[in-house]
């Protein structure tokens, strides 16, 4: 399968790129420059250099898909709406063109949106896909746009929108975050550090991504996580013992955390139960369900990777 891929030097992109080559399959990816070119091509895929920002720099190459995963998340100053609102104007528009001639033609085409978990606000019970969302500012705009590409779904054309959990593994993330403050010796935690935070493994995630890319019956929400509804505090005490020196911990109240994050200091103190049915019913399963069982092995990932 042809597949165009968005956000393929990122955190999730990356692991989404490796997935899909492993699957054998045939992806395409924009990137800003020859560096992340030659990045992309040493791990088996085919680069356009070109920017979301213009979209003629890679609306032929799109054209020729057969399916669309967006994963990238533009974070110069105020432009993320914007720049994600053109980028999957310009997908669907190229999902939904005729073929070009020669193009594999399977059944249907298909749009891959990256949303969040926190679309879904505070969960006071597990909240699975049929649970109401209730975004928080941070977020309300991926809301907003997930229901977009949803209702751009025609006979031919299917859409999804994968709203991951807190991502962990390799040397980034939230999680990776918390291995550097820790390894520095000052953790700073939104709140009591009583919040749980839906969770998973980055290898999990692209495997979340390749399964409903591969399946013609795939469409509409899906969560994941590993389901392992572990509080932040549990994770710090988890990673302490493999340090050196025992961090400090210091927790923050909100409202200071708000005045220097801003909508984002809300999202990290969101206490979250989550539940993903739906993938788990095409059969996927999380390899690792826990930060804290595995936070020797984390850290280790962590300090190859940074």
């Amino acid at each position: 399968m042809r597949i165009f891929l968005t956000g393929a030097t990122g955190y999730i992109g990356s692991a989404v790129l490796d997935a899909l080559v492993r699957g054998g399959h045939e992806v395409t990816a924009i990137v800003r420059d020859n560096e992340k070119a030659a990045r992309v091509s040493a791990r088996g895929g085919r680069p356009v250099v070109g920017t979301l920002t213009d979209p003629a720099s890679y609306r032929a190459a799109a054209d020729a898909q057969d399916g669309y995963i967006h994963t990238a998340l533009d974070t110069t100053g105020s432009r993320a709406e914007s720049v994600d609102q053109l980028t999957i104007d310009t997908l669907i528009a190229a999902g939904k063109r005729p073929r070009t001639a020669g193009a594999a033609t399977p059944a249907t085409r298909f749009l891959i949106y990256t949303s969040a978990v926190w679309v879904l606000g505070r969960t006071t019970e597990p909240a699975d896909e049929q649970t109401p969302p209730q975004p928080i500012a941070h977020s309300l705009w991926r809301h907003q746009h997930e229901e977009y590409v949803l209702k751009a779904a025609t006979p031919t054309f299917r859409t999804i929108a994968i709203r991951p959990g807190v991502v962990y593994g390799g040397g980034q993330g939230i999680v990776g975050d918390l291995f550097k403050s820790a390894a520095n010796g000052l953790v700073r935690v939104i709140g009591d550090g009583n919040n749980h935070w839906p969770l998973i493994y980055d290898r999990d995630l692209a495997d979340v991504y390749l399964r409903l890319a591969t399946r013609d019956d795939a469409a509409g929400v899906y969560h994941a996580n590993d389901e392992g509804d572990e509080r932040v505090n549990d994770i710090v005490a988890a990673i302490s013992p493999y340090l050196p020196m025992r961090p400090d911990v210091r927790h923050v109240p909100i409202e200071e955390a708000r005045h220097k994050m801003g909508a984002y200091a809300d999202a990290l103190s969101l206490d979250q139960v989550v539940r993903s049915p739906r993938v788990r019913a095409l059969g996927w399963s999380p390899s690792l369900r826990s930060v804290a069982s595995n936070a020797a092995r984390l850290l280790e990932e962590w300090r190859n990777n940074r």
